[in-house]
């Protein structure tokens, strides 16, 4: 019998983000942004190793303090699933392993996504050939359904993905689908072999991906199909310095 895959995840952390410059290392709560994102994967159960992956010696030496794993990667990676390759390699792991892309800009993460998002790979690759895991949640009380920064997807009857958009899909022209059919916010973790990391990245962008600004799309259209579970609520990403201040605002009144 052939010993289980590693399940790996790896928290890509660019330290030149051009709307929060340095955002990984904001250290306003009293930890870097990095360690808040760290902690919160790493209770995650279906993780065996957990990496951060980054570009800046800064940013490994507060990893370091903070005793987490970290792996220096190439500067000019285009996104962050190009560096993630880079570090699967440096981690040396096989094809056959899982590896989980965690946003680094996520401090207040469920771990519990992260386990569905493995859930929905290992569960659904050989039963309907998916390659990638992903996870949705019912849209929020402050989410609007036409929010084109709100990515949506649609899911088949089982669990996988149809399409997403920036549009609202599903479109309930009467008011007939119900529950079954409510819009269902994207949740931007996946979980793929470290193998079609490989076939990935040799894709070539494609019209859809062009065209909604959605990496995920490049998959659909060569004809791969994505799993999508489903967890009860998402949670609030670090894009700009009044997020962040909002999430430091969040932090002090749980201490």
């Amino acid at each position: 019998m052939s010993a289980a895959p590693r399940i790996v995840g790896f928290i890509p952390a660019r330290l030149g983000s051009t709307r929060f410059p340095g955002k990984v290392l904001a250290a306003e709560t009293g930890k870097p942004l990095i360690q808040h994102v760290f902690e919160a994967a790493r209770r995650a159960g279906s993780l065996t190793r957990l990496v951060i992956a980054t570009d800046d010696q800064r940013v490994m030496a507060a990893a370091s303090a903070f005793g987490a794993e970290a792996v220096l990667t190439g500067v000019h990676h285009p996104n962050g699933t190009s560096r993630i390759a880079e570090a699967a390699t440096l981690c040396g792991l096989s094809a056959d392993d899982v590896v989980v892309n965690v946003q680094g800009d996520e401090p207040e993460l469920d771990p519990a996504i992260i386990d569905a998002a493995v859930d929905s790979l290992l569960s659904l690759e050989t039963s309907r050939g998916a390659v990638i895991g992903t996870v949705a949640a019912p849209l929020g009380p402050e989410d609007r359904a036409a929010d084109p920064n709100i990515v949506k997807v649609v899911r088949d009857i089982h669990g996988c993905a149809m399409y997403f958009s920036r549009s609202c899909i599903p479109f309930d022209r009467d008011a007939r689908g119900g529950a079954d059919a409510a819009v269902l916010r994207h949740i931007g973790i996946y979980a793929y072999r470290r193998g079609f990391l490989d076939t990935y990245l040799a894709m070539s962008p494609t019209p859809l991906e062009r065209a909604e600004q959605l990496e995920q799309l490049r998959v659909l259209q060569n004809g791969y199909r994505i799993g999508v579970g489903l967890v009860a609520a998402a949670h609030a990403g670090i894009d700009t310095a009044e997020q962040y201040q909002a999430f430091v605002r969040r932090h002090a009144s749980r201490s």
